[in-house]
């Protein structure tokens, strides 16, 4: 598999890795901010459906075969599965990071893309840096918010 592939696959992976973890966020997520992060996490993973089946397609259009198994996703992906013990606060601040990694790792993908004149998946990596940064961004603000709260 080419690497421009092979970093696509890998995107793919953390992907549907943080729509599962969402998800799990959101049927578990207790306390006081319940029904504003229940709702987020709900916004966050019905987001990911339509990036992973664009980046599972350029992996096809590119002439490559996209993971598609859970086994898969868990040998490729760098982010990690929800542990089941995070409290509301840890889980925020796991998706903080996990989304600031997202957005390091599709800059590496534009960078990959252009390297080999492929424009289209350099494009389609900036498109996502730039939806995931902002998810960071907002997440980044909302836990400011909650140590202020409890300050």
């Amino acid at each position: 598999m080419n690497p421009l592939a092979t970093h696509l696959n890998k995107q793919l992976a953390n992907c549907n890795l943080l729509y599962v973890k969402l998800q799990n966020y959101h049927w578990y997520v207790k306390g006081e901010h319940f029904f504003t992060l229940h709702e987020k996490f709900q916004a966050l993973y019905e987001e990911l459906p339509p990036a992973i089946d664009e980046i599972a397609e350029r992996i096809l259009t590119i002439g490559e075969n996209p993971a598609g198994t859970m086994k898969q996703y868990l040998e490729l992906a760098s982010i990690q599965e929800a542990s089941g013990q995070e409290d509301a606060a840890g889980m925020v601040a796991q998706l903080e990071r996990d989304y600031r990694m997202l957005v390091q790792e599709m800059q590496q993908g534009v960078d990959i893309a252009e390297q080999t004149g492929d424009v289209v998946t350099a494009d389609l990596f900036t498109g996502l840096a730039a939806s995931f940064d902002k998810q960071a961004w907002l997440l980044r603000s909302y836990l400011a918010q909650a140590v202020q709260h409890t300050s």
